[in-house]
């Protein structure tokens, strides 16, 4: 009996060690917030073996450079080309072809530098609020093409809409146009097994993004690819919030409508779209010789909006699309509306929101009324009281699930693309934002807000005062988790 419990102490004393060591490496080797790290210590600490493990699925980025550290090659074309453009608008000898964009240089020459997302005018903007509207004009689109089709999304399924597309591929690379698919090892995961066979039989190219370790499991939660992005002949383009599945036409009986945003771009942005897939397929299918049309001819102007194609993600230097978003509420001058479904702002977004309401600025927040990830949604809940308190508006959208993503300031720059409101879109997944400087842009997106504002309820401070306490402590548990949500 003695031998046993002699057993028992040794054990406990040798993993309490063995987590102490566990603890000590992250902190020396994560430079991240202190809120996270100390987060991650106290799991490990209070959930011996267990907390190691889930840190290596939701926490590691111990090998973040080496995993990225060939992923940021530069076409030279492309990057000669930002630069000297960039240069040029620093020196204040770029003329604008709308003049009011002058006063947003700052927010441009910051992607510049930050992303090197080059600034072209004369695109033209069309939108898509609702899964119909997008995946009919994508098949047209698809059909219309005649010489490439690029895609690459994070959620794919083998449901109805997601064969519709494939066989429509399929009779494209039988046409002999060129096609190739990306999608997400994480988000595609659910794929049947001969969702592509048809496809790649006839000369279509399929790569993954971080492919799982066995079929259908995936043990990488960080470094999701959650761009959606599709390219048709280096003339128009798509992105925005939609992935293909049934659920995106509102198929859901859990969600049911599903109110989404996208776009289609048609003019010289294209071009920043087509760079960001190249880079992405290229890093994917990990082939030096990956070949993709990157170079495009320079196009007339196709309407009047100046779009920066802005990405990020956890093998950038900066938070780009973060930087933006934080840009455009420090220097709105009247307004600022905000779509997205989880909010879970880092403290420089939340003390810029915080400060925003406090001068008096119109800041309103659109999230869902329902979660599809509970913990996500409990924690962005958890975040409204000071912000209500500070004069910031918050809404629900009650006609089904909200999923855009968008940023609307003033009169004349809007943000659309895939990245939310939250700390994973900000440092863990790899995102992909449109800012587009247009007025009638920004005011297509106005009256789209406020079409939408008549489907919401809004969250007074009476009523957020008068919530439960099982909320409260929802959101308390959820608030606690939410830098590694």
């Amino acid at each position: 009996m003695d031998s046993i419990v002699d057993g028992y102490i040794w054990l406990l004393r040798n993993n309490f060690w063995m987590n102490m060591l566990f603890a000590i490496l992250i902190v020396f080797f994560q430079r991240k917030n202190p809120t996270s790290t100390w987060l991650w210590f106290m799991v490990i600490i209070f959930l011996p073996g267990f907390g190691f493990l889930l840190y290596l699925f939701l926490g590691q980025d111990m090998s973040k450079k080496k995993i990225f550290q060939l992923k940021e090659e530069e076409d030279r074309f492309i990057r000669d080309r930002v630069l000297k453009q960039g240069q040029k608008i620093k020196e204040d000898s770029y003329e604008f072809l709308d003049p009011k964009v002058k006063e947003y240089e700052n927010i441009i020459n910051m992607h510049i530098s930050t992303s090197e997302a080059y600034f072209s005018e004369g695109n033209k903007v069309e939108f898509y609020f609702s899964g119909k509207e997008k995946f009919d004009a994508l098949l047209k689109s698809i059909s219309n093409a005649k010489r490439y089709i690029y895609m690459e999304y994070y959620i794919v399924r083998s449901d109805e809409i997601g064969k519709k597309i494939m066989n429509k591929l399929t009779e494209k690379v039988k046409e002999g146009v060129e096609v190739k698919f990306l999608y997400d090892g994480m988000g595609g995961r659910k794929l049947a097994r001969d969702y592509f066979t048809e496809f790649e039989k006839a000369g279509g190219e399929v790569s993954v993004f971080f492919p799982p370790f066995l079929p259908y499991i995936s043990l990488r939660i960080n470094y999701r690819n959650h761009r959606k992005i599709c390219i048709f002949d280096g003339e128009e383009a798509y992105v925005g919030g939609f992935n293909i599945g049934n659920e995106y036409l509102g198929l859901s009986k859990k969600f049911g409508f599903w109110r989404d945003t996208h776009i289609k771009i048609r003019g010289n942005a294209v071009a920043g779209l087509q760079w960001r897939f190249f880079k992405d397929w290229k890093f994917a299918v990990n082939d030096e010789t990956a070949h993709c049309n990157v170079v495009l001819p320079k196009m007339k102007n196709e309407g009047k909006a100046g779009i920066q194609i802005v990405s990020s993600g956890p093998d950038s230097k900066w938070a780009s699309i973060k930087d933006g978003y934080f840009n455009m509420i420090t220097n709105a001058k009247e307004r600022v509306y905000i779509q997205t479904p989880y909010f879970i702002p880092d403290d420089s977004i939340y003390n810029a929101l915080k400060v925003a309401g406090l001068a008096g600025k119109d800041i309103r927040v659109m999230i869902p009324s329902k979660p599809d990830h509970p913990f996500v949604y409990w924690a962005g809940l958890s975040y409204i009281g000071e912000l209500l308190e500070a004069g910031v508006k918050f809404y629900t959208y009650e006609n089904g699930f909200l999923h855009s993503k968008t940023f609307i300031m003033d009169d004349y720059v809007t943000s659309i693309g895939t990245a939310n409101l939250d700390i994973r879109s900000f440092k863990l997944n790899f995102e992909v934002n449109a800012f587009i400087y247009d007025k009638e842009v920004n005011k297509k997106m106005v009256e789209q807000f406020d079409l939408d504002l008549k489907y919401c309820k809004e969250i007074t401070p009476e009523v957020y005062a008068n919530r439960s306490n099982i909320i409260k402590l929802k959101e308390s548990f959820s608030r606690l988790l939410s830098p590694i949500l």
